[in-house]
């Protein structure tokens, strides 16, 4: 039987105290939930073309880890411990490394599939509030709660050979901000390109990557929490804690001098709540932002129409959204009869799942099962032992009598 048609993009959407849910921005259905994280902030990453990943953070314990999962298991299937608890998540396009941002400042880059910690560098003072990888993966951009931008070379986390103090290295840090930063951006270009930084002190900044110069700075009315860069990088969207959406015009005349671009416009509606997250979908032409208690709405850039909105309030608001371009496989069909969703997509999304349960069920069976053989075998093997030393001693007794007689 053929697949259905795939969906052009989806949205894997985290919550701070319940499941990852997989949806059709387009039609609002669940097509997958994923289980067994508690995501802070900018904890969820993209890695490779079959998997994902979830920053966790243990309510028991508080220990921090990285959680994997493949789309056709509801459940993760690698845990992976850190030094600390971290929030934010970049992956690199190959799948091979992951780095996270921790509550100490530090950056920890791990090797994939093994989970090996390979580097943790102290990037800043406070904690990483968001981290990304730049378009050519030569650099890693974090932002964090002391208001410092840090701009690392990728080789500098993945080689812990590299004497990280030296002069010779180029880490720079960009102190910038007087509150929390929130979001970054970047340019499509390669590492001489700009980063634009977002903040709860009102402002968005631009800055050269190449000589850390501040190139700009965009006031708005009020705190941002949120921001996003349209693919043409002419026009900048931020989501502020007022509940308000703004629109700005970034005029790039060459990658190192940024010209005003005119005044900053109210686009969105008013909401009861910030806006915490905001990505664009369809190559530009629909911005989908979100709040904190969990209400997703869908403008149309041109004309910024509201489309479509709903709301998801399983988890408890929201901590994180991504995009999955072409669909991530997820077909056409949703979540239904109390299904966990999964890889394939269509019809098959929930019986894959189902399959793959039982497969884990029975594959655990057997483990079981083996175990208790072995060690009723080892019991076996014991009793015989203890017998055949009876029976030796026995046999040794009657041999010392014979030899008296």
């Amino acid at each position: 039987m053929p697949s259905p048609p795939q969906l052009p993009e989806t949205i894997l959407k985290a919550t701070p105290n319940g499941p990852i849910t997989v949806y059709d921005p387009y039609t609002t259905t669940v097509l997958a939930r994923y289980n067994g994280s508690q995501c802070p902030r900018n904890g969820i990453t993209i890695i490779g073309d079959n998997q994902f990943a979830s920053s966790h953070v243990s309510p028991e314990t508080g220990v921090g880890s990285i959680h994997l999962y493949y789309w056709w298991s509801p459940s993760f299937t690698q845990n992976i411990p850190l030094p600390e608890p971290v929030a934010p998540l970049a992956a690199t396009t190959d799948g091979s490394y992951i780095f996270s941002g921790g509550v100490s400042g530090r950056i920890h880059s791990v090797m994939l599939p093994s989970g090996n910690l390979i580097h943790s560098f102290s990037a800043h003072q406070k904690p990483i509030s968001c981290i990304m990888i730049n378009c050519d993966g030569s650099l890693i951009i974090s932002g964090s709660e002391d208001g410092t931008i840090a701009v690392t070379p990728t080789l500098l986390l993945l080689d812990c050979s590299i004497d990280t103090k030296s002069k010779g290295n180029k880490f720079k840090r960009f102190v910038g901000h007087e509150l929390p930063v929130t979001g970054l951006a970047t340019g499509s270009g390669r590492s001489d390109g700009i980063i634009i930084s977002s903040s709860l002190d009102w402002t968005c900044k631009v800055w050269s990557v190449v000589t850390g110069a501040h190139l700009d700075t965009v006031m708005f009315p009020g705190e941002i929490g949120s921001m996003v860069l349209d693919p043409s990088e002419t026009e900048l969207y931020t989501g502020g804690t007022d509940g308000m959406i703004y629109k700005r015009k970034l005029k790039v005349e060459t990658r190192k001098e940024v010209a005003r671009g005119g005044d900053t416009v109210v686009w969105g509606g008013v909401y009861d709540h910030a806006v915490v997250t905001m990505v664009m979908l369809n190559y530009g032409k629909i911005l989908l932002t979100v709040t904190e208690d969990g209400k997703i709405y869908l403008w149309e850039v041109n004309s910024g129409k509201m489309l479509s909105g709903f709301v998801e309030t399983v988890g408890g608001g929201v901590s994180d959204i991504v995009v999955m371009k072409y669909g991530g496989g997820f077909g056409t069909r949703g979540v239904e009869n109390g299904e966990s969703g999964g890889y394939c997509g269509g019809a098959h999304v929930g019986k894959a799942v189902n399959k793959v349960m039982e497969m884990e069920e029975a594959v655990k069976a057997v483990a079981e099962d083996r175990g208790r053989a072995i060690s009723d075998l080892e019991s076996a093997i014991e009793i015989n032992e203890k017998l055949l030393n009876l029976m030796l001693e026995e046999a040794d007794a009657i041999s010392e009598l014979e030899t008296i007689k």
